[in-house]
């Protein structure tokens, strides 16, 4: 294994070699800082022509659930860390790689499992960290997912996989008659299909943030944990649309929002950047879901910090040292493709560029669909709300067609 701080050269013997295993618009953007820092990355994703797929040193397309094909090409790279991008990934091979000191997976693979499976993660944060929560229970039939409703969650709830991102699968339900509807739609469209869905009760909240949260080391070598500012964001079907940083907080609800998001990376432990989602009213707090990795509400760091939250996370892996603070109040707001299509165009971009403080990213993913997201728009500004209409204007200039 390699020291830290020591970078060999690309493409040579000497080289640190970094494997991403999920390679869409995150997972692009965590190639770029690596590579910035002279690291050989390599990667991975199910489909040919990923995003990361277009800036690697290397890519290649398996299922990343297939425990042969996985071992064989980790064998055959020899990668130094592992960074896991996506939940559909057997981890069992992580957990045997890890075990031979052939690689690091980032940040370990108990957080993998943990934070993959909503089971695993709320079980953590509730039951053992003892962090407020909503209400939840897990199903592994309708009818105890209807149970569950009717004994104490009730109406309005949330029905999730237990395996999913981005809002897949995910519904919000008023009545009795959507509950059917709800455990098909998350047994048909999480990541790895486990028979379980897990069952949250709404809770009464002002806003919800992202806290991006680095366990990173010091000047000393130790590992000390860092904060971002708290990133606002705005939902529809369960996927982001807009965020924003700084989001305003009470200085008692930030401090409780810091805590509770050292104590859930404390426990999964190892070194990186982690999405903390937490609910806020007024000075109370709640933990709603951790991801191991960078978030797509994070992409407003692209615009807002010293160090975007990519660059956090490549700093972090390598065991560098990170600057978590805000340069300017920024936004993003999502590009949609808006046709079931290949290869889309873009237009009016010369347009939508001429907003002031403006800037955008578009994927280059292969194919598009009507809501998938294919780029984003971003906006800098004196004020959050500036920014927001900034970054909203951007997004509504640029036009897809076929």
């Amino acid at each position: 294994m390699i020291l830290a701080m020591k970078i060999g050269t690309p493409l040579t013997p000497h080289a640190t070699r970094v494997m991403l295993l999920g390679s869409g618009e995150l997972g692009k953007e965590v190639i770029i800082a690596l590579q910035r820092l002279g690291v050989e990355v390599i990667a991975v994703d199910r489909y040919k022509n990923a995003p990361g797929h277009q800036v690697a040193h290397r890519s290649h397309v398996i299922d990343m659930t297939d425990s042969q094909a996985l071992l064989k090409l980790v064998k055959s790279e020899k990668p130094h860390y592992i960074v896991p991008e996506i939940e559909a990934i057997n981890t069992d091979v992580l957990a045997q790689i890890e075990k031979s000191g052939d690689a690091i997976v980032i940040p370990t693979v108990k957080a993998v499992q943990l934070t993959m499976n909503r089971e695993g993660i709320r079980d953590l944060a509730a039951n053992q960290l003892k962090l407020p929560t909503s209400p939840f229970a897990f199903a592994k039939s309708l009818e105890e997912l209807q149970k569950a409703i009717d004994s104490g969650i009730g109406y309005p709830c949330f029905v999730k996989p237990t395996m999913s991102s981005s809002g897949k699968g995910q519904s919000r339900i008023t009545e009795a008659s959507k509950v059917k509807d709800a455990w098909d739609y998350a047994a048909s469209a999480g990541r790895v299909n486990k028979g379980v869905v897990i069952v949250e009760g709404q809770i009464d909240f002002d806003y919800e943030i992202t806290l991006l949260t680095v366990r990173a080391k010091n000047e000393k070598g130790d590992i000390e944990t860092y904060f971002c500012e708290p990133i606002g964001h705005k939902q529809e079907q369960g996927d982001y649309v807009e965020s924003w940083q700084p989001q305003p907080m009470h200085e008692v609800a930030l401090t409780k929002a810091r805590e509770i998001a050292k104590k859930i990376t404390d426990a999964l432990g190892g070194l990186g950047l982690f999405g903390v989602e937490l609910f806020v009213k007024n000075d109370q707090v709640w933990f709603s879901e951790v991801s191991p990795r960078p978030h797509d509400t994070g992409m407003v760091t692209m615009a807002s910090q010293r160090q975007n939250e990519f660059e956090l996370h490549a700093r972090a892996i390598l065991g560098l040292p990170v600057n978590t603070s805000l340069n300017r109040p920024s936004a993003s707001a999502v590009i949609y493709g808006n046709y079931d299509a290949d290869g889309i165009l873009f237009e009016n971009i010369d347009k939508a560029l001429t907003v002031p403080e403006s800037d955008l990213r578009l994927f280059g993913k292969p194919t598009s669909f009507k809501r998938r997201r294919m780029g984003i728009a971003l906006a800098s500004a004196d004020n959050v709300d500036e920014a927001r209409s900034r970054a909203q204007k951007v997004s509504s200039l640029i036009k897809t067609s076929i």
